[in-house]
């Protein structure tokens, strides 16, 4: 494995050196062969044994050079100048088939300097549910970091109870994050943060002049718009990341770190499902909000660079243009799930009147959404009125009937990785230790968008609606 080192090269500023610590007994667990052939290591899917090695810490594979990344943050609001990855470790960059850099970092691989008092580990569970909503995301068309593999242990690790120990490899388009850039402009060092931006326009943004007075200002509506696009694909399908610190928002646009992750059921935009998210503050109809809080918050770290009279008023147009252009994308992104072909003024009254409905009687959001698509004839009586109107926005001509069906289609998905049906498949996991329902379910997952043989096993309800169910901070 010949892996590259860009990030690190940028100096000591930004990493820790820190070796991973060697497991017991490392065992594959989940093998993301596809990922693997595009990075160059097809002949790992061929040897589990020294793919377990090289992915669980045990082995240092080929040119890596392990480091645990330094970055800061606002958690639930708060700052904390110094996090870093404390049970992480970047092993550097591999090249696509298609020219790309992409990352490989090991989570739970133990202790760094970063770790506090934290033991470095990470459970079973968690790793696996990493892999499972990484790749569900990716399939759904979300941007997101993938998972490459999921290696187990051997070695208990504790938390509210004794959980079997597993390392998940996690593959992304740079780890860089809002909180990177925090770090240096809270502890006032210029030169590293400037370092940072240029880095990180060069790795993400290569469009942008490098050498531009206002490079920081294009910079930020940049990563602006991807979060924008980000948010707005979460909320097409349902996501509520449950953690949006700004140190677990990426520069890249790509969605990272899932530990309370979950999937909304019931439409309601006050849904929260993180054990720790006691008020509220990421629930699926804060997203958007705290997208632009974020935003503020990298807005401030880059006037580090430069805080002039001029400077700053930039920084405040492109802050001030979010609602705007989030409303626009957010629009946009309802009317490819109701099929409409053009813009007409009353589309956001009759998205509204929808949604509305849908809160008022608990309706499955998508469900509603993937019966609007298949089998319109099919919705509750509830939505006999608006599903009239509706009718007559999209109108009787065949050909964009068909148009709108194909738009549909590609943003209703049949099935998502429901939250229930998660929870038994990681239970499932976790008492056997083998990975066939994580496979199956994976194989429906992967496909979320077609009628395939196990879709329906997948695509109940819960019963009880998920009240009552949590997640919590895991990887």
């Amino acid at each position: 494995m010949n892996f590259s080192h860009s990030y690190k090269n940028l100096g000591p500023a930004f990493y820790q050196t820190a070796r991973p610590q060697s497991p017991a007994q490392p065992q594959l667990l989940l093998w993301n062969a596809p990922l693997a052939e595009s990075l160059g290591l097809a002949a790992l899917s061929h040897d589990a044994s020294l793919a377990a090695r090289y992915f669980s810490g045990a082995e240092v594979p080929g040119t890596a050079e392990p480091v645990a990344l330094a970055y800061a943050g606002h958690q639930f609001g708060y700052f904390n100048p110094q996090l870093g990855d404390g049970r992480a470790h970047l092993l550097g960059e591999l090249s696509t088939r298609d020219g790309r850099l992409l990352e490989l970092q090991l989570k739970g691989s133990g202790q760094t300097l970063f770790s506090r008092r934290g033991d470095g580990r990470c459970a079973l569970k968690p790793a696996v549910r990493e892999f499972i909503m990484s790749e569900a995301l990716h399939a759904l068309g979300v941007p997101t970091t993938r998972a490459l593999c999921v290696v187990t242990t051997g070695e208990p690790v504790y938390r509210e109870r004794v959980n079997p120990g597993a390392v998940v490899t996690r593959v992304a388009s740079s780890h860089i994050r809002v909180g990177t850039f925090e770090y240096f402009a809270s502890r006032g060092d210029a030169t590293s943060l400037s370092q940072l931006l240029d880095y990180a326009i060069a790795r993400h943004y290569p469009h942008l002049d490098a050498r531009a007075d206002d490079r920081a200002v294009q910079f930020l509506s940049e990563v602006m718009q991807r979060q924008i696009h980000l948010v707005c694909e979460w909320l097409r399908i349902g996501f509520i990341h449950g953690v949006m610190n700004t140190d677990n928002t990426a520069i890249s646009g790509e969605t990272i770190d899932f530990g309370p992750c979950a999937m909304m059921g019931v439409y309601d935009p006050k849904t929260v499902f993180s054990s720790i998210d006691e008020q509220g503050r990421y629930a699926l109809g804060n997203q958007a909000r705290i997208v632009h809080w974020n935003m503020a918050r990298l807005a401030e770290a880059l006037m580090a660079l430069d805080s002039s009279a001029e400077q700053t008023a930039q920084f405040q147009t492109v802050i001030d243009s979010f609602q705007q252009r989030f409303d626009q994308h957010y629009l946009a992104m309802y009317r490819r799930k109701l099929g409409l072909i053009d813009e007409q003024e009353g589309d956001s009254a009759l998205l509204a009147g929808l949604l509305e409905l849908m809160q008022q009687h608990r309706l499955d959001y998508c469900q509603i959404f993937a019966a609007l698509t298949e089998q319109p004839e099919s919705l509750p009586s509830v939505l006999q009125g608006w599903q009239n109107r509706w009718q007559q926005r999209l109108g009787d001509n065949r050909e964009s009937l068909q148009q709108s069906r194909a738009l549909m289609r590609a943003a209703n998905p049949l099935v998502i990785p429901r939250n229930h049906h998660v929870e038994a498949v990681l239970a499932e996991c976790e008492a056997s230790l083998t990975n066939t329902a994580v496979e199956q379910f994976l194989q429906v997952l992967r496909s979320p968008y077609i009628e395939t043989e196990h879709t329906a096993k997948f695509q109940s309800l819960p019963e009880d609606g998920d009240v009552g169910y949590q997640t919590f901070c895991g990887t």
